[in-house]
């Protein structure tokens, strides 16, 4: 009995997790990502215990895990360096069920890549859906190499998904926030420090350590989109960040001007009315783009990946992709709003706005658990759906229409 099929366009997270949780299930992948590398070097991605349960389901969860290099102290802080809140990695874990896990985004990318077959990830490999597909025809996607067809597509094209575009043509695509991030992994400081994410007047800081001694750190400012620096990049994050607390003016010191990543902020304004059609699926940016406070954009885009391989186990795609919609569109649209609530807070620009916000949070802190855990209450405990059995009925019918497709 012939393998079904499945085709991911984008090489990110979500996609290889997505290849990594179909290929688990016996489905033959192949991964097809533009660019001619499969990740940025200069930036780091946070897991929360919900993405790191997901990656259990195939096995991938501890090796992710062994990744870690924040285990100590942390919180937020004002630019001065007070501490607004404090909390731990050990707090995490009592709280969700596990620590979280901050890895630098390429060793991630490359113990996905790696439990693929050799071949199955096609790098410098542009990717067009040319049929999203039908119960009675199997979806195809044009390549530079010819045509593909497959039993499932997976778009996981990022925030200005082309897939996107094709499937619901007539709705809105993600906005500018407002605010650009900027990302940088520096060498090993000579002198340790706690993880923190510091708020300022329409600024933001983030220090976190990697497990090999490197550390990751983040920006974010208002800033018109598309604005370019005079100066270049390191010359306007030290106009921003230059006077900030210890360890902010170090860090700049030891970037690399030629490795900061810069990125506009956007978000999904309308929840789209499912996440997929015919025999494609929408995953991650490409389905729910969020704002990065909390975390969430990269863990959302793994629970997509395997819920949407758990969906597909029990039935063909076209009968299946209906449930992963009904599972995946109310949850993510829920992260997607709690997300826009706290990158408001962030990009408060006023000085009164900024002090009011300030003793808010000071006094939350005091009231009960930190504010850093208490906003991934109900999103950092979440759990994998129970696993479906597939028959063997289900899965001669993913692929007897079209088995002798290339």
């Amino acid at each position: 009995m012939a393998q079904p099929r499945a085709v991911v366009i984008g090489g990110g997270i979500g996609g290889l997790t997505a290849a990594c949780a179909l290929h688990h299930d016996g489905w033959t992948v192949t991964v097809l990502e533009r660019a001619t590398v499969l990740e940025p070097v200069g930036a780091g991605i946070a897991l929360a215990p919900n993405a790191q349960r997901a990656l259990d389901t195939f096995g991938a969860g501890d090796a992710v895990r062994a990744l870690s290099g924040w285990q100590a102290d942390g919180g937020l802080r004002l630019p001065d360096g007070r501490w607004l809140s404090r909390t731990s990695n050990e707090a995490a874990a009592r709280r969700f069920g596990g620590p979280v896990v901050v890895a630098h985004r390429a060793d991630v990318v490359g113990l996905l890549a790696a439990r693929l077959p050799e071949g199955a990830v096609r790098t410098g490999s542009p990717a067009t859906l040319a049929d999203p597909g039908a119960p009675d025809r199997p979806a195809r996607v044009t390549t530079l190499d010819g045509d593909l067809e497959a039993e499932l597509v997976v778009a996981a094209d990022g925030i200005h998904s082309a897939v996107r575009a094709a499937l619901f043509p007539g709705h809105p695509a993600p906005r500018y926030t407002g605010a650009t991030v900027w990302r940088l992994v520096v060498p090993r400081p000579a002198t340790p420090f706690p993880a923190h994410e510091t708020w300022g007047t329409g600024r933001l800081w983030g220090t976190v350590p990697l497990h090999d001694g490197r550390v990751y750190a983040y920006a974010q400012a208002v800033a018109p989109a598309r604005a370019v620096a005079p100066g270049g990049e390191l010359a306007q994050l030290r106009r921003l960040f230059g006077d900030w607390h210890h360890p902010v003016p170090d860090i700049l010191d030891t970037a690399d001007p030629t490795a900061i990543l810069r990125n506009d902020v956007h978000t999904t304004t309308r929840p789209l009315p499912a996440f997929h059609r015919g025999r494609v699926a929408l995953l991650g940016d490409a389905a729910h783009a969020m704002a990065p406070s909390l975390g969430q954009g990269g863990c959302q885009a793994i629970e997509d990946a395997v819920v949407l391989a758990h969906a597909v186990a029990a039935a063909d795609p076209c009968a299946a992709l209906g449930e992963y919609t009904r599972q995946r569109l109310p949850r993510t649209t829920v992260v997607v709003r709690r997300s826009a609530r706290v990158a408001r807070l962030t990009r408060l620009s006023s000085p009164l706005a900024c002090a009011l916000r300030t003793g808010a949070l000071a006094t939350l802190n005091r009231l009960g658990p930190r504010v850093a855990l208490r906003s991934l209450d109900g999103v950092a405990d979440w759990r994998p759906p129970a696993r479906p059995e597939r028959q063997p009925a289900d899965l001669m019918t993913s692929h007897t229409s079209n088995s002798t497709a290339p």
